[in-house]
C-alpha cells in the first residue's frame, strides 16, 4: 500500500505548529548554530591579512558542519516523546495513519527546518566574508571544494541526525532524555568534521566521496530500520 501524501502533510504541519507553541524549542535549537558561527566570525572580524597562509592548510567553513548535526537533534529528540509526554500520541495512532506516514511526517518535520537553518547560517557568514573580511583572509575561507562540501553533506549530516533522534524518541517516554540521548549520539559526527576542519584528518576527493556515499547509504538503511520501531501497541500501552 503507497503511503499518502496527504496525511503525511498533516503531521508535517502539525509538527510546526508544535513548534511554535513551544518557543522554548526554538531557543534551544538556536544555541547551536550561534555557537558554531562565533568561532568563524572571529576569524573574519579578527584574522590579520597575515593569517590567509595558515587558514590554507584548515577548512574553517566544515567547522559549521556540526550545525546540521545538532540541530535536527534537539527537535527529532521532541517528536514523538512529545506527544506521549503530551498525552497526545494515543489519539494519533488511533488514527488511519500509518506508521511509516507518521514517521515521515515527524522526521520532514525535523530535517526540513533544520537544513534551513544550517544553509541560512552558511549564507549569513559568507555574506559577512564577502564583506567585512581582508581579501587574503577571504580567499582563505572561500574556497569552491569547502563550500560544496556545505551544500552536499548538509542534507545527509542533517537526516542521518534525524533519523537517529527519531528512533531514540520512540524509545523515550521523556523529551530531555531524548534529546541528551540524541545529541550524545550524533557526537562522533561532530568530533569527525572537527578533525577534518582543522585537517586533523587530512581531506581528501577519495574521502568526500567515500564519506558522501557512506552518508547515503546510512540514511537510506537507517530509514529501514526506524520505521519498525514505532509499534502501536507498545507506545499506547507504554510497554518497552
Amino acid at each position: 500500500m503507497s503511503m499518502s501524501t496527504r496525511r503525511i502533510r498533516a503531521i508535517f504541519r502539525k509538527e510546526l505548529r508544535e513548534y511554535r507553541r513551544h518557543p522554548s524549542i526554538v531557543l534551544v535549537v538556536a544555541i547551536f548554530p550561534l555557537i558554531f558561527l562565533i568561532q568563524p566570525l572571529i576569524i573574519v572580524f579578527i584574522a590579520p591579512s597575515a593569517s590567509s597562509d595558515a587558514l590554507g592548510r584548515y577548512h574553517v567553513l566544515l567547522y559549521m558542519l556540526a550545525i546540521p548535526v545538532l540541530t535536527p537533534a534537539m527537535l527529532a529528540g521532541y517528536t514523538v516523546a512529545g506527544e506521549r509526554q503530551q498525552g497526545t500520541l494515543e489519539p494519533v495512532l488511533t488514527t488511519p495513519v500509518r506508521r511509516e506516514e507518521f514517521l515521515l511526517g515527524k522526521a520532514l518535520a525535523v530535517l526540513v527546518p533544520s537544513v534551513a537553518i544550517a544553509y541560512a547560517v552558511y549564507v549569513f557568514f559568507l555574506t559577512c566574508v564577502v564583506l567585512f573580511a581582508q581579501p587574503t583572509v577571504a580567499s582563505g575561507l572561500l574556497r569552491a571544494p569547502d563550500v560544496l562540501a556545505q551544500v552536499v553533506f548538509t542534507p545527509l549530516l542533517a537526516a542521518w541526525s534525524t533519523l537517529v533522534g527519531v528512533a531514540i524518541s520512540t524509545r523515550s517516554s521523556d523529551v530531555r532524555v531524548a534529546q541528551q540521548l540524541s545529541l550524545l549520539a550524533n557526537m562522533p559526527l561532530v568530533v569527525v568534521t572537527s578533525l577534518i576542519a582543522f585537517n586533523v584528518i587530512p581531506v581528501t576527493p577519495g574521502l568526500a566521496i567515500g564519506l558522501g556515499t557512506l552518508l547515503l547509504l546510512a540514511d537510506v538503511a537507517g530509514w529501514r530500520f526506524v520505521s519498525p520501531l514505532l509499534d502501536r501497541e507498545r507506545l499506547i500501552s507504554g510497554t518497552r
